[in-house]
């Protein structure tokens, strides 16, 4: 029998789990709701109306839900570091974590070089025990993503997590391109079809819109590279919005590398005109020929630099925005904050989608824009 007096139920009720009260504030709420949704089925014109009222009593609830909170989820909360969360996930590591659990951690392989041992391979997972605690293995010691050997540093060649996306944004760059040519050959002088037709629009565009105007008539000997470059990008970053994907496009190293690619067929594709305008800029005063000999090569390497940066800025910085907002939820503990920070979240991914086609196009124009530039006959009379 349950106790009838109001003592007795202070008593009852005091007993009982704190998460009880939540739960039952659950149910109730959830029960609430989807009377407010058939209610609104039913009236349509109080579809408005119905939703903020919705609203409010979440916000009411996310207000009182923190009150119930058992003891082991607010120490919880008070454990949770964002800045961890965020740096893991930008940084490179030589694990790929996607949850936790046994089965949550993907060990990569480590390969490295020392004058002392000569060339070794094994897993990452020696660097971990059971706990997922950080431990020597065989005398290489890995901190802060880097492996050393009694100390000293070692040539490090390890398959990261960045190096893996690498080859998976490069297999799926070969079989869908290869796929599109084949077809493209397939169906010569005939409309495209399946995956042709999705991707035959975007080429012609950076062919015609990208590319053309900016080289001139001697386009098709760079189109190969810039193609590849344009799509290296596009898929590097849209793969680093996956949840769980690595940060490849992000990487200073990565956006380097192709920067330094568009460096070298820059200027090894200068003709004389380029070089002579660098070297003899035509229309300058000889006294001011030094300063403008400084700006001209100065010039050469700052365009390298700001594609570097500006790749490498545009995707690490969509990448905490998104991991600060959702660890909002994480560090208030509330329904509310979580549903709002939610909702920005999927409005700031919708942006970021539109950020991956932008900084692949703008990489690739500027990149044929420096081409042409350095090929174009220049006509000083």
């Amino acid at each position: 029998m349950p106790p009838k007096s109001v003592n007795q139920w202070q008593i009852h009720a005091h007993n009982f789990p704190k998460t009880f009260f939540s739960e039952t504030l659950i149910d109730s709420f959830a029960v609430q709701l989807k009377a407010l949704v058939f209610f609104a089925m039913k009236k349509p014109f109080l579809t408005v109306k119905t939703a903020i009222f919705a609203l409010l009593a979440l916000l009411s609830f996310s207000a009182i839900q923190p009150a119930f909170a058992s003891e082991s989820d607010t120490t919880k909360a008070e454990g949770f570091d964002a800045n961890k969360v965020i740096i893991h996930d930008v940084l490179d590591d030589h694990i790929w974590h996607f949850w936790d659990g046994h089965y949550g951690t993907l060990y990569l392989p480590v390969i490295v070089h020392s004058a002392e041992r000569g060339l070794e391979v094994f897993s990452s997972h020696n660097f971990y025990d059971e706990h997922h605690n950080a431990v020597e293995y065989n005398g290489y010691k890995l901190e802060h993503s880097h492996i050393t050997l009694n100390g000293q540093p070692v040539l490090d060649l390890s398959i990261t997590k960045n190096v893996a996306m690498l080859l998976i944004n490069a297999t799926l760059l070969l079989v869908i391109l290869l796929s599109v040519a084949r077809a493209y050959k397939k169906n010569a002088g005939k409309a495209p079809k399946g995956i042709q037709s999705f991707f035959e629009p975007i080429i012609v565009f950076v062919r015609d819109e990208v590319v053309k105007p900016n080289i001139g008539h001697h386009y098709e000997k760079y189109l190969p590279y810039l193609l590849t470059l344009f799509f290296f990008i596009l898929f590097g970053n849209l793969l680093g919005l996956l949840p769980g994907a690595g940060n490849l496009t992000g990487n200073i190293a990565v956006t380097l590398t192709l920067a330094v690619f568009t460096f070298l067929i820059t200027n090894f594709s200068g003709n004389a005109s380029y070089w002579g305008h660098i070297f003899w800029t035509p229309g300058v005063p000889l006294p001011l020929r030094p300063i403008i000999l400084l700006v001209e090569v100065i010039g050469i390497f700052t365009k390298p630099i700001s594609l570097t940066v500006r790749l490498f800025v545009a995707i690490t910085a969509g990448h905490i925005v998104l991991l600060s907002l959702i660890s909002l939820a994480f560090i208030f503990q509330s329904v509310a904050v979580g549903a709002v920070s939610s909702l920005i979240v999927l409005f700031i991914s919708l942006i970021e989608l539109l950020v991956a086609g932008i900084q692949a196009y703008v990489f690739t124009l500027f990149t044929a824009l420096y081409i042409g530039m350095a090929t174009k006959e220049h006509d000083h009379h």
